[in-house]
């Protein structure tokens, strides 16, 4: 049966439901009025799409106090050098030791125990706790300067030594975690227990999105790689706004679940229904004023409007044979992680703000050497891709692109040690991760360890002061960008952080 008269005003009739009206009436007098003509007023200034990170609408609700406090901090809060970010997250931990922190002097203290000056009591995991000794092992790879650097990259990242010039190698970072599950969650979300705001959130929440038919923020998990779960509350909103959380793209039919039409139901009778469900929300809203109904409603409208730029976006069939030439012939596979390389560019040329690129299987407690050349064999060839399609295409000029992991790897062997087989431990205090792109000084290394790796001995990073840079890149100041959330002003780097100037351009 098809309604008519949907132009017609909601009313509870009865003397029991009178002053209900009237606050009904009160409520929507203010919201056309008074609070109505600021949200004009500052969407003309500064643009509803940017603030509200959604397409801006005819009868704008009521600006919460949230949307009023980013408004007057009017953010970007400085003119930032990245527009959008890609982050390469290289779940498991990768090693430190394989990959870009030469440590040429272990060569000659293979199987002797660490010394305790160099382990300082520092704690280690239960995995290695009880071992009755921790024995030093160098890694089997050989490294070779590259770029004008001469930057010592391993044998096993070949593609990566040919953009090392392009990279900003940080070998000092730091974290307090040392498991993987509060690891990748302080490293996403600033902090080790889930329910915080992931990093892209964040952006969403205070950039918004320059493209209203996609999401700002976008999620994506490499099919061909495998290890410690990943849970979506690492690309969720937390206490923001739901609608600022990641979307997880998939490869398949459906790269968005739920999005498609169910079969015989076309986009006409779903736009209808979004148009009723639209008017009893609004009758919702303007009984309750809860913020989240707009929310809901915003993610409808985006689905829908999704229907139509995803498949596009999706289809890379239009790529020229030298495009999956550099990409490596993974990248023809998707879902894999050199296609899904691919699809960032794609995204970040369609004006994405945050794209979050997965890749499990770092976590080599056993056959480390065979793990970590697989590893590196699956990802190399498609993140160097990334770089020179970014430089090719003019995109990393104003894109920031991140590779790493939540810790690095211990210099002792975990288990059983041979010449040719070996494994290590988690360790936290320090690791190696890159960025390029907006922003960054191009064939720097920044930071040093001792010749251990256990230790840092020049300009440590924590985990804060990482992301406190990042929003520093963007055009963020971290100490002014806050939520508040239960009576108190929360932060992605809650009271710590420190941006990392000495690498900036």
């Amino acid at each position: 049966m098809i309604m008519e008269n949907h132009e017609e005003e909601f009313r509870l009739h009865g003397p029991e439901f009178e002053e209900l009206n009237k606050k009904l009436d009160r409520r929507r007098f203010l919201t056309k009025t008074t609070l109505g003509l600021g949200a004009l007023a500052f969407g003309s200034l500064y643009g509803a799409n940017k603030l509200f990170g959604a397409a801006p609408k005819a009868d704008s609700p009521m600006i919460s106090e949230d949307s009023q406090e980013a408004i007057l901090n009017a953010l970007p809060h400085f003119a930032p050098k990245a527009k959008r970010v890609v982050f390469l997250f290289m779940s498991g931990g990768p090693s430190q030791f394989e990959t870009f922190d030469y440590k040429p002097k272990l060569m000659d203290m293979f199987g002797k125990d660490l010394p305790d000056s160099v382990r300082k009591g520092q704690r280690l995991t239960g995995m290695s706790a009880n071992q009755s000794s921790l024995p030093i092992v160098p890694s089997i790879y050989k490294f070779n300067g590259h770029g004008q650097s001469n930057t010592m990259i391993s044998e096993l990242l070949p593609y990566t030594a040919k953009v090392v010039d392009e990279l900003c190698i940080i070998k000092s970072l730091w974290t307090d975690a040392i498991n993987h599950d509060p690891a990748i969650t302080f490293f996403q979300t600033g902090n080790q227990l889930p329910g915080r705001p992931s990093i892209g959130s964040w952006v969403s929440y205070g950039l918004g999105s320059d493209n209203q038919n996609l999401p700002a923020f976008i999620s994506l998990i490499s099919k061909n790689g495998n290890g410690q779960p990943l849970y979506s509350r690492l690309w969720g909103s937390g206490f923001l706004p739901s609608k600022y959380e990641g979307v997880q793209f998939r490869s398949g039919k459906d790269p968005v679940l739920f999005l498609n039409n169910p079969e015989g139901y076309d986009g006409a009778d779903r736009k209808q229904m979004l148009d009723y469900l639209k008017q009893l929300n609004d009758v919702q809203q303007s009984a309750y004023g809860d913020p989240e109904i707009d929310n809901r409603m915003a993610q409808y409208e985006m689905a829908y409007r999704m229907q139509t730029s995803v498949p596009e976006v999706m289809d890379t069939a239009g790529e020229s044979d030298e495009v999956f030439e550099l990409y490596g012939p993974d990248s023809r596979n998707p879902g894999t992680y050199a296609a899904n390389c691919l699809l960032a560019r794609k995204l970040l040329q369609k004006d994405v703000k945050f794209v979050q690129l997965y890749h499990q299987g770092w976590d080599q407690h056993g056959g480390l050497p065979g793990g970590i050349k697989n590893q590196c064999k699956n990802t190399d060839q498609g993140t160097a891709a990334l770089i020179m399609d970014l430089k090719r295409t003019g995109l990393l000029e104003d894109t920031l692109v991140i590779w790493g992991g939540e810790f690095g790897r211990t210099v002792y062997s975990q288990g059983e040690l041979t010449p040719t087989n070996y494994g290590r431990d988690h360790h936290p205090r320090c690791f190696t991760m890159w960025m390029a792109g907006a922003g960054v000084k191009p064939g720097i290394t920044y930071g040093e360890t001792d010749d251990f790796s256990y230790n840092i001995t020049k300009n440590p990073v924590h985990v804060h002061d990482f992301q406190a840079t990042l929003m520093h890149l963007l055009g963020i100041d971290h100490e002014k960008f806050t939520y508040k959330f239960q009576g108190r002003r929360f932060r992605l780097t809650d009271v710590h952080g420190n941006v990392v100037k000495d690498i900036l351009s």
